[in-house]
């Protein structure tokens, strides 16, 4: 007959005990890596998100909001101040091709729409009926907002305040570089296609 010893008993309970203790210490570290990686790793990183990329807004005509931080900050980024009602619209399917021209490369372009200029009309519906239906536009197109004067958003207000230019027009295009340290603005009679524009794209894009 097997004799066990109390000693014995009490020497296996402890070590079933520190061995759950060490499991469960473990299994602490473990989670606390896991919270660290969903809360404090993402807020580290729109920490060292560029001002001009903190920013979010609703897409056209839309319940998903974008946030820039996530999205853009490494891409070379084109924005644009669009009208659905003006003479520069037709620009839309230029700014289409040239996104779809270059955008393997790096480029992403982001219309925003706005009725500073009262060209634009009252309704989301319609706004996004000529972009998407009448000219084919996949780049990402955001919810209605002012580009100039005192109501202006908080990413064209950071725009102005480092180029010291505000859109005069509808269709102003704005070049900002991967490092976001380039701000290259073309007005509106510059064409997406075949122009300047499109060279400093290809340069800052370094095609060869």
């Amino acid at each position: 007959m097997i004799r066990i010893r109390l000693v014995d008993v009490y020497f296996l309970l402890l070590t079933i005990h520190m061995t759950l203790r060490v499991m469960t210490m473990r299994s602490a570290s473990r989670l606390f890596i896991a919270l660290a990686s969903l809360f404090i790793m993402p807020s580290l990183s729109y920490a060292s998100c560029d001002n001009l990329l903190n920013f979010e807004s609703k897409k056209l005509h839309s319940k998903q909001t974008i946030n820039f931080c996530e999205k853009y900050t490494d891409k070379t980024l084109l924005v644009v101040n669009t009208a659905s009602q003006c003479g520069f619209t037709p620009q839309f399917k230029e700014l289409e091709t040239l996104y779809q021209k270059y955008k393997d490369q790096g480029l992403e372009i982001v219309g925003f729409p706005s009725n500073d200029f009262r060209q634009e009309h009252k309704s989301e519906a319609e706004t996004a009926s000529v972009c998407f239906k009448n000219f084919g536009v996949t780049f990402t197109m955001l919810a209605p907002s002012s580009v100039k004067g005192q109501n202006k958003n908080t990413f064209y207000q950071v725009l102005a305040d480092r180029t010291g230019k505000e859109p005069n027009w509808n269709f102003n295009k704005y070049l900002i570089s991967k490092n976001h340290q380039s701000i290259e603005h073309f007005g509106s009679n510059t064409t997406p296609l075949n122009s300047s524009l499109e060279q400093l794209i290809v340069k800052t894009l370094s095609i060869q």
